[in-house]
């Protein structure tokens, strides 16, 4: 427990951090990287450089501040940072590492404005809420390597099958190199690749949600081919059927709902299809068993044009499967004469509020997955007609950032 001292200097910090916390977090990522080489092989460098990792740092190290007297209400956050790190293979003994380079970065940014009694206070503070992580990763560890076809850190897997699903996606089809069970996941969930990259000095690692739905043996990611993106192009360009990848288990929190009955909307942008045609296989998978009969499902994705758009018939096949109270609709923003001619798009532009509320289902859980900006305009859509925050839930590539 943390004195009421603590508490409050860690409070009167607040302002300084959302001032200055961006820099504190691009120089402690400097710093650390300096002194640690090694920890290079860990975290996802593409996302240093475009500051999204250190802008993601700089959101958790506010919110710890903010709520250093409610810690328990950031736990929902926590734990989804604590799902990204057991899959990574974040270990223990790495937290007194950050925690000594965050206080020093800390001191070098603030210069004098960094009490003795403000470092104090931040030491304290930083090993409560790393013994947090630490004994939620533990548990998390405990449970991935325990689960039926389960194993800890990364295990070898074949690429059964490449498949090019448009211009810019290709699945891949993975099956474990010893020929054992494979952990079982929740429609949602994510994987990391770790690969080493040839001319490329360090281990890289991405994390990419799974494509298909539970009970298979084999995992399915669909991968969007990034401009300049080190590991998307490599396992584009690169990787074959035969090749070995080496995965972490399934992890991540953002799930779908088997046991809600209420309506559910799929809402994805892009690539964010992926996550979402795991929960329509599902629901598709729960319908045929009886499982909430008639329950209304909406999959609504946007696309650039029907050449970059994946999976779409089997995202029209797994809806028939549902039935009636399934319905699908595509979005395309710059649809070109041979879509058109071919019908395969619902709506040209963008989707907006006014579209959103025409075709949902009263009363819906919507589920959302895209870029940023794209979950950004769904949310602040979704908010202006009066949708409770409780039956909006999202997933982020990468590190997570506020909407």
């Amino acid at each position: 427990m943390l004195s009421e001292a603590t508490i409050a200097t860690i409070k009167s910090t607040v302002p300084v951090l959302a001032e200055h916390g961006r820099t504190i977090t691009e120089h402690f990522y400097k710093r650390m990287f300096s002194r640690h080489p090694e920890l290079l092989n860990i975290f996802n460098h593409a996302h240093q450089k475009q500051g999204k990792q250190p802008q993601a740092l700089a959101n958790a190290v506010y919110a710890a501040a903010a709520h250093i007297d409610n810690l328990p209400a950031i736990l929902p956050a926590v734990r989804v940072i604590a799902h990204k790190h057991r899959s990574l293979g974040i270990t223990a003994d790495q937290y007194p590492i950050v925690g000594e380079n965050l206080l020093a970065a800390i001191q070098e940014v603030l210069g004098e404005a960094a009490t003795p009694e403000i470092l104090a206070a931040w030491g304290e503070a930083y090993g409560v809420i790393a013994d947090v992580f630490i004994s939620i990763e533990a548990e998390m560890y405990k449970e991935a390597e325990q689960a039926v076809g389960g194993w800890a850190d990364f295990r070898p897997f074949v690429v059964d099958r490449k498949v090019a699903e448009s211009e810019v996606i290709t699945s891949f089809y993975l099956v474990p190199q010893d020929g054992a069970a494979i952990a079982s996941f929740e429609p949602g969930q994510y994987i990391t690749v770790k690969v080493n990259v040839p001319g490329s000095p360090n281990t890289a690692n991405r994390q990419y949600s799974l494509s298909c739905e539970p009970g298979k043996p084999y995992y399915r990611l669909s991968v969007k081919r990034e401009e300049g993106g080190l590991v998307s192009n490599y396992l584009h360009q690169q990787v074959n059927a035969g090749d070995v990848l080496d995965l972490s288990a399934p992890a991540g929190e953002f799930l779908l709902d088997r046991q809600d009955s209420r309506p559910v909307v799929l809402l994805s942008g892009g690539v964010g299809l992926t996550p979402m045609t795991s929960m329509l296989h599902t629901l598709a998978a729960d319908a045929a068993k009886g499982i909430q009969p008639g329950r209304a499902v909406l999959y609504m994705h946007s696309a650039l044009s029907g050449s970059v758009h994946a999976l779409r018939d089997e995202v029209l096949a797994a809806a028939g499967r549902i039935g009636e109270s399934a319905k699908v609709r595509f979005v395309y923003e710059q649809p070109t004469e041979a879509d058109r001619a071919a019908g395969l798009f619902d709506r040209e532009g963008r989707i907006d509020a006014a579209y959103l509320a025409a075709e949902s289902p009263a009363d819906a859980v919507y589920y959302i997955c895209g870029p940023v900006p794209f979950m950004r305009a769904m949310v602040e859509a979704l908010q202006s007609l009066g949708v409770e925050n409780d039956r909006i839930r999202y997933e982020f590539f990468g590190p997570a950032s506020q909407l």
